[in-house]
C-alpha cells in the first residue's frame, strides 16, 4: 500500500503552532478555529472508531473527521449527499458555465470586507443574469441560477469570483411558455459585463454611503466620500470580466462539473508536492500563459498558511445559492412547471427511508464490510487557540 501523500494538515501541524505564536493578534477567531479544524482532522484528538473485518479480520481504527468546510479532507461526503439532491432538479435543456470576476482594485477592498462585498456579488451576478434574460430583445424569460463563490486563484491568491450554472431558457413572463435560447448561445457577454459593472458599483457607493465598508491600511483614506468617488471613477471606464463557456454535453456533465466546483477549497491535498523545514511546494495552472501549463511554486510556509488562511468565509456565509426560479421559497413548483412545459415526467421518488449515519466502512485488504466493535470518544472539542486582545473579529 502507498503511504499517504502530504496533507494541508501536515503543514499546519509542523509550521503551525510557531505561526500562531508569531502572528498573535492578526489572526481572526475563524481563521484560528480553521487551523485547529484541519491539525486534528481524523486525529486521535475527535475519536473514532475500533473496526474488525469480518471476512479476513484484518482490524483497523478510523478516525472522525473535522467537517470544517475549509477542510480538504471532508468535502468529499457533503458534496456527494448535495449532488444527489441536485440530481432530481436538473431539466433536459442545455446548461451554460458563466463567471463574474471583480477587478483587482475591488477585490483588494473586499478582503477587509467579505460579508459585504461577496454578498453583493452574489446578488449582482443573479441580478445582472435575471435581467438580461427577463429583456425581450434578448430571451425574454424568468430563468434560474445557482452560483458558487470562488475566492482563490490556482496559487492561492486572492480572487474573488462566482461561477453560475444557468440553464439555457426560462419560463415565459405568464409563466404559460418554456423560453428556450439560441442553441449554442446563452446571452451576450458584453451586455452582461457593462450592467454587473454598473449595478456593482451602484450597490457599493450605497454601502460606503451606509457606513458598512471598513477601510484600513492603504484603503484608510476612501473613507472618505471625495476620495472613494475618485477612487471609483476608474473602475467605470475598466473592462470587467464576465464569460460564458460553451454548453454542457447533457446533464451529466453538469453533474460532474458541480461535483468539482461545489465543495472545492482554496486547495486540494493532491496538488500539494513536497514540504521541507522552511517551504511548501504545489502545483498550480497559471492561466495568462496561452497553453495554460501545470507549473510547480514554492512558498515559505508561512506565506503558504497565510494564503490559504486568506479564504476563510465568514461564520455562517453560504457560498453556494440559488437564485430566479431556483429559489428556495418557490423552486420546487417551478421546477414542476418547466417539467410540464418541456413534456419530461417528474422524477422517480425515492421511497426508500434515508439512514443517517449509516456509513458503511470497507476493508482495504479484501473489501469485505467491517464491523465496528469499540468507539473512542474525543479527546477535546475542536477549539481555537485563546484569541489575544487587539486581534480581527
Amino acid at each position: 500500500m502507498e503511504p499517504p501523500g502530504l496533507e494541508v494538515a501536515d503543514i499546519f501541524r509542523a509550521h503551525g503552532p510557531a505561526w500562531r505564536q508569531a502572528r498573535r493578534g492578526h489572526l481572526s477567531l475563524g481563521q484560528l478555529k480553521v487551523m485547529s479544524a484541519i491539525e486534528q482532522c481524523r486525529s486521535a484528538a475527535l475519536g473514532g472508531h475500533a473496526l474488525r473485518c469480518g471476512a479476513c479480520e484484518h482490524v483497523d481504527i478510523a478516525y472522525n473527521s473535522c467537517r470544517n468546510r475549509h477542510c480538504p479532507k471532508c468535502q468529499a461526503s457533503t458534496a456527494r449527499r448535495w449532488l444527489e439532491a441536485r440530481r432530481n432538479e436538473l431539466l433536459p435543456v442545455e446548461y451554460y458555465h458563466v463567471v463574474f470576476t471583480l477587478p483587482a482594485a475591488v477585490a483588494a477592498l473586499a478582503w477587509h470586507n467579505k460579508s459585504v462585498l461577496y454578498r453583493l456579488l452574489f446578488e449582482v451576478t443573479a441580478q445582472t443574469l435575471c435581467t438580461i434574460a427577463a429583456d425581450p430583445k434578448h430571451l425574454g424569460a424568468r430563468i434560474g441560477a445557482t452560483l458558487v463563490l470562488h475566492t482563490w486563484g490556482s496559487a492561492l491568491t486572492h480572487h474573488p469570483h462566482v461561477h453560475g450554472i444557468v440553464p439555457g431558457g426560462g419560463l415565459s413572463q405568464d409563466g404559460e411558455r418554456w423560453v428556450a435560447c439560441r442553441r449554442g448561445f446563452f446571452l451576450p457577454v458584453r451586455v452582461l459585463s457593462r450592467l454587473f459593472r454598473r449595478r456593482f458599483l451602484e450597490a457599493l457607493g450605497a454601502a460606503h454611503r451606509a457606513g458598512q465598508l471598513r477601510f484600513l491600511g492603504e484603503h484608510a483614506a476612501l473613507a472618505e466620500p471625495t476620495a472613494f468617488a475618485r477612487w471609483m471613477a476608474p473602475l467605470r471606464r475598466c473592462e470587467w470580466v464576465v464569460y460564458a463557456k460553451r454548453p454542457f454535453a447533457g446533464p451529466e456533465a453538469v453533474l460532474a462539473y458541480l461535483s468539482r466546483y461545489t465543495h472545492r477549497v482554496a486547495i486540494s491535498n493532491r496538488r500539494l508536492v513536497a514540504m521541507d523545514g522552511r517551504s511548501v511546494t504545489f502545483r498550480w495552472k497559471d492561466y495568462r500563459a496561452k497553453d495554460q501549463t501545470r507549473k510547480t511554486m514554492t512558498l515559505g510556509a508561512d506565506e503558504f498558511m497565510r494564503r490559504f488562511l486568506l479564504h476563510v468565509l465568514p461564520s455562517g456565509f453560504h457560498r453556494i445559492r440559488h437564485y430566479g426560479l431556483f429559489a428556495n421559497a418557490g423552486h420546487k413548483a417551478n421546477l414542476a412547471k418547466a417539467r410540464a412545459l418541456l413534456r419530461v415526467p417528474a422524477p422517480a421518488v425515492d421511497t426508500q427511508p434515508v439512514e443517517r449515519n449509516s456509513t458503511i466502512f470497507i476493508c482495504r485488504h479484501c473489501g469485505a464490510p467491517m464491523a465496528i466493535t469499540a468507539i473512542f470518544l474525543p479527546i477535546k472539542a475542536i477549539q481555537a487557540p485563546a484569541r489575544h486582545q487587539g486581534a480581527p473579529p
